[in-house]
């Protein structure tokens, strides 16, 4: 496995902006270089060690859902290689964890689509019989299989914030009640297409955010990563139980560690630093994504 990368640093491209993961550099106007870092974040909270190989991972799993739902929706790539854009030097940060894309208008919320009750869908069932406004049938149990998929959009966070739950009504008022159906159809569609496939390798998806944007003529296209666990909520069949928390390849081993992390003797409170996290940690996770890549793809 290469180094890994925590940051990149590149010198021949403007820096745009950094993410949770990603670091986003112009090529252009009309182009974005997108690099997966080997950065991971919980609780919107970036951890300080890096989980090598990550990024590569992660891009693969995107390029791969890419490719196969690209009859549901245009997305954002351009087709051309990323190492065409950068210097020499500086290949290596850039060759198997990099999309180059188009520069989008990127619609303020984001995606989310729930096959099953899960996480903060659960918290919210359990207090209202609802999730983001969608009535749910009464009686359902954590990690339920949902009726039918759901669309429970949310608005998307700044760094060290965390994304808030919004209304469908909400959402149209940000970006029209057209288009906001148009995304609501078009997530659905896409959710259930992949978690069908994924199904059939042996992974359930749970719930995913999908992310959009306009291009210059107005048309809806899918951008940033789609699919991959930092995503998405990817469960193993064989783990599967309702009424439980089933295992998961995403950062769930993770988050769990943290839960029960202390910082001078008190419970980490889910504020930047995170706490340093052990070897152990970092290789299970690592070996986590690399499990839920190769099912999908074998």
């Amino acid at each position: 496995m290469a180094t890994a990368l925590l940051q990149s640093s590149l010198h021949s491209l403007p820096l745009l902006a950094r993410g949770k993961v990603r670091d986003n550099y112009a090529v252009g106007d009309d182009r974005i270089l997108m690099i997966a870092s080997d950065r991971l974040s919980a609780f919107d909270v970036v951890m300080g060690e890096p989980i090598p190989g990550k990024g590569e991972l992660l891009t693969k799993m995107a390029l791969f859902w890419f490719e196969r739902l690209a009859h549901v929706v245009p997305n954002h790539l351009t087709g051309e290689a990323p190492e065409s854009v950068v210097a020499p030097d500086e290949v290596d940060q850039v060759r198997g964890r990099s999309m180059l894309v188009k520069r989008l208008k990127p619609l303020p919320i984001e995606a989310v689509v729930r096959g099953y009750l899960a996480g903060s869908g659960w918290k919210e069932y359990q207090q209202s019989q609802s999730v983001c406004g969608v009535a749910l049938p009464a009686g359902l149990k954590n990690a339920s299989k949902l009726p039918e998929p759901i669309f429970t959009p949310a608005t998307k966070a700044e760094a060290g914030e965390h994304d808030e739950n919004i209304s469908f009504d909400r959402m149209a008022d940000m970006v029209g009640r057209e288009l906001a159906s148009h995304v609501r159809e078009v997530a659905i569609r896409l959710y259930q297409e992949a978690a069908a496939y994924a199904l059939t390798k042996g992974i359930i998806i749970a719930d995913t955010k999908f992310e959009f944007g306009l291009d210059v003529d107005g048309t809806l296209t899918l951008m940033d990563e789609v699919l991959t666990p930092d995503s998405s909520r990817y469960w193993p069949v064989e783990g599967y139980q309702e009424g439980t928390n089933p295992p998961s390849y995403d950062k769930q081993f993770v988050r769990d560690w943290l839960e029960q992390a202390t910082v001078n003797g008190q419970p980490w409170g889910k504020k930047a630093p995170a706490p340093a996290l052990p070897a152990d940690v970092i290789e299970r996770t690592a070996s986590k994504y690399r499990e839920a890549l190769d099912r999908l793809t074998r």
